[in-house]
């Protein structure tokens, strides 16, 4: 009876004991999985905070958003590259400071006032501040001349625009594909992360990886939906 008893009591000790290691790994393993959905969660925000930072930053006038550099870790956002006021950093620094999930913002910005172009004058006329000092004799080749001066005025005039042109285009395009990414990173049903998003000419080119070909349709479908956008062109392969 008495060896009886005590089997039985070595029985309950060893079910009591597994059960509580049993618990303890099954509590291990919960800490972990919901330290892991946090340390996603933080990257994902992250990488949020900067697309909706830069894109503050390029569709602002009084900013130049392709001279600055944005960075994101934890919700602090580092700002570095150059402006040229301070009006234009104070700007820059507003527009974070004011973007939702922002905690703080890093100021590594440059200020290097814009200098004046001496060349202007001597490319678009031929003169120099030395000959505008000079007087000169009026010849029969004046009006010959002024005509080769305005061809010259006009033909530097339509390079000028031409690279203003150029300028808003690629600023046009650099706002889209954030705009694009911020979309993507934003729907739950698409990983933003693992897709890649380029725009030139407004044409927006979608390549990475996908889980499945109802998530490749709704990344085409944000990014058709986005302002400015012409055409998609989708390389996603489904994984």
């Amino acid at each position: 009876m008495l060896k009886r008893m005590s089997v039985l009591f070595c029985g309950a000790v060893f079910a009591l004991t597994t059960a509580v290691s049993a618990q303890t790994a099954t509590q291990e393993a919960k800490d972990k999985t919901k330290a892991a959905a946090k340390q996603s969660g933080e990257v994902v925000t992250d990488a949020a905070i900067t697309s909706a930072v830069k894109t503050k930053l390029l569709g602002d006038p009084d900013v130049k958003g392709l001279n600055i550099d944005v960075d994101t870790s934890n919700g602090v956002v580092t700002l570095t590259g150059v402006v040229h006021t301070a009006a234009e950093r104070t700007e820059a620094l507003r527009l974070t400071r004011e973007t939702s999930g922002v905690k703080n913002v890093k100021n590594n910005l440059k200020l290097e006032p814009r200098r004046a172009d001496t060349t202007t004058t001597t490319a678009t006329t031929g003169r120099t501040d030395k000959d505008d000092k000079l007087k000169v004799e009026v010849k029969d080749d004046t009006k010959e001349s002024a005509a080769k001066a305005k061809d010259a005025s006009k033909k530097a005039g339509e390079k000028t625009k031409d690279a203003a042109v150029k300028t808003k285009d690629v600023t046009a395009d650099a706002s889209i594909t954030t705009a694009v990414k911020t979309k993507l990173l934003g729907d739950p049903k698409v990983g933003g992360l693992k897709i890649d998003v380029d725009t030139k000419d407004n044409v927006v080119t979608l390549s990475g990886t996908v889980k499945s070909a109802a998530e490749r349709d709704e990344a085409v479908r944000l990014a058709k939906t986005t302002t400015g956008v012409k055409s998609v062109v989708s390389k996603l392969i489904v994984q």
